[in-house]
């Protein structure tokens, strides 16, 4: 076959919207495809994407070429996913039709960043950008814009850091402490864009995903993700107390001695939440009966989760202990021998970690 004409839909509207499985193969499958995409969302781009193809696989086939049109269909999780799934799909219909080249037909930069998978596969004939026509007048112009910010991906990105701002402002004016709204606002919109410049908005979700699966399940992970939350939100309490006595206190320490005593002050808090939720999978997969390759690191988890958090409470309180001067049963005068014998001792809980993990492997 000498041409393949691929439609891309990245964030699978396809399947979303309208129900169906990519992909779509065949100039009647897309044009069925697309009715039922039309009549699901009849603003979506993607009608407009099939329709373009299907117009270039008409003109191929007019001038007597071998052609086929396929629409594939990634993932609402634009990424790595998405395109994951997308060259999986691109990689059946290259072993099937084998053809000499594609032609990429999509409705934005974005579909197109997919581009280099498939020029790592075949040769790509030709990209055909879909878009549709706006009149160019103020009523339009609005109403496209409405129909963008309706978009969650969009919206999500712009929304919540101007929302953020605008609601600190207002508390802080409220407060009467307008003069400290500028450093908040930029230490919150900073945050915002740490926390989805590092994904960390995606592992919020999957975390999420798995404690709703935890609870249809009736895991007993349910129960010790509950326990894990309220020791986290305990710890935080916790440090944050003690961290807000020494900042508003006589002496000024610096900022380093401040997290030093969160960390003192919380860090067992936080060992205890983690050793519940990996006790809670390693119950599960007792009680279930099933084993895999990984699994069996979960019980090394725990020792590792514990000397982790003895080595940040005794580093935290010899910083202490030395800077602040803060008084400590059995470390006051002697803190770098007990740090010493705290990180040895660390050592020793690890070990004995690997220990009981390689047994298990062995015994399984």
């Amino acid at each position: 076959m000498e041409i393949l004409v691929l439609c891309i839909d990245r964030d699978d509207d396809l399947g979303r919207k309208a129900g169906i499985e990519s992909p779509v193969v065949g100039r009647a499958a897309n044009v069925e495809a697309t009715l039922s995409l039309g009549l699901a969302d009849p603003e979506d781009s993607d009608v407009n994407t099939i329709l373009g193809g299907i117009q270039v696989y008409d003109d191929f086939a007019s001038q007597g070429r071998t052609v086929e049109i396929a629409s594939v269909a990634g993932d609402p999780n634009v990424g790595l996913v998405s395109d994951g799934k997308i060259a999986h799909q691109i990689d059946y219909l290259l072993e099937r039709f084998r053809p000499e080249g594609v032609v990429v037909v999509s409705d934005g930069a974005e579909d197109e960043a997919i581009l280099p998978i498939i020029q790592s596969r075949v040769k790509v004939e030709g990209v055909k950008r879909v878009l549709v026509k706006q009149s160019h007048n103020l009523e339009s112009t609005y109403y496209l814009l409405k129909q963008v910010f309706r978009d969650p991906k969009i919206s999500h990105t712009f929304f919540i850091p101007i929302g953020l701002a605008l609601l600190i402002y207002s508390t802080f004016s409220f407060l009467g402490r307008s003069d400290f709204a500028v450093v908040a606002i930029l230490a919150a919109v900073g945050v915002y864009l740490l926390f989805r410049g590092l994904g960390l908005d995606d592992f919020i979700e999957s975390t999420k995903e798995t404690f709703k699966g935890n609870l249809y399940r009736g895991k007993v992970a349910f129960v010790t993700y509950v326990l894990a939350a309220v020791l986290v939100l305990i710890a935080t309490i916790q440090g944050s107390a003690r961290f807000w006595d020494y900042y508003t206190g006589d002496i000024w320490y610096g900022y380093i001695v401040l997290v030093m005593v969160f960390v003192n002050y919380s860090v067992w808090w936080y060992v205890a939440a983690a050793i519940c939720v990996n006790l809670g999978k390693i119950l599960d997969l007792y009680l279930e009966g099933g084993r895999d390759e990984r699994s069996y690191t979960y019980h090394s988890y725990p020792f590792f989760i514990f000397a982790t958090g003895l080595i940040f409470w005794s580093a935290s309180a010899f910083i202490l202990v030395n800077s602040a001067g803060v008084a400590f049963p059995l470390i006051s005068g002697q803190s770098t021998q007990y740090l010493a014998a705290s990180a040895i001792l660390a050592i020793i809980i690890a070990l004995v970690g690997v220990k009981i993990s390689k047994r298990v492997v062995a015994g399984r």
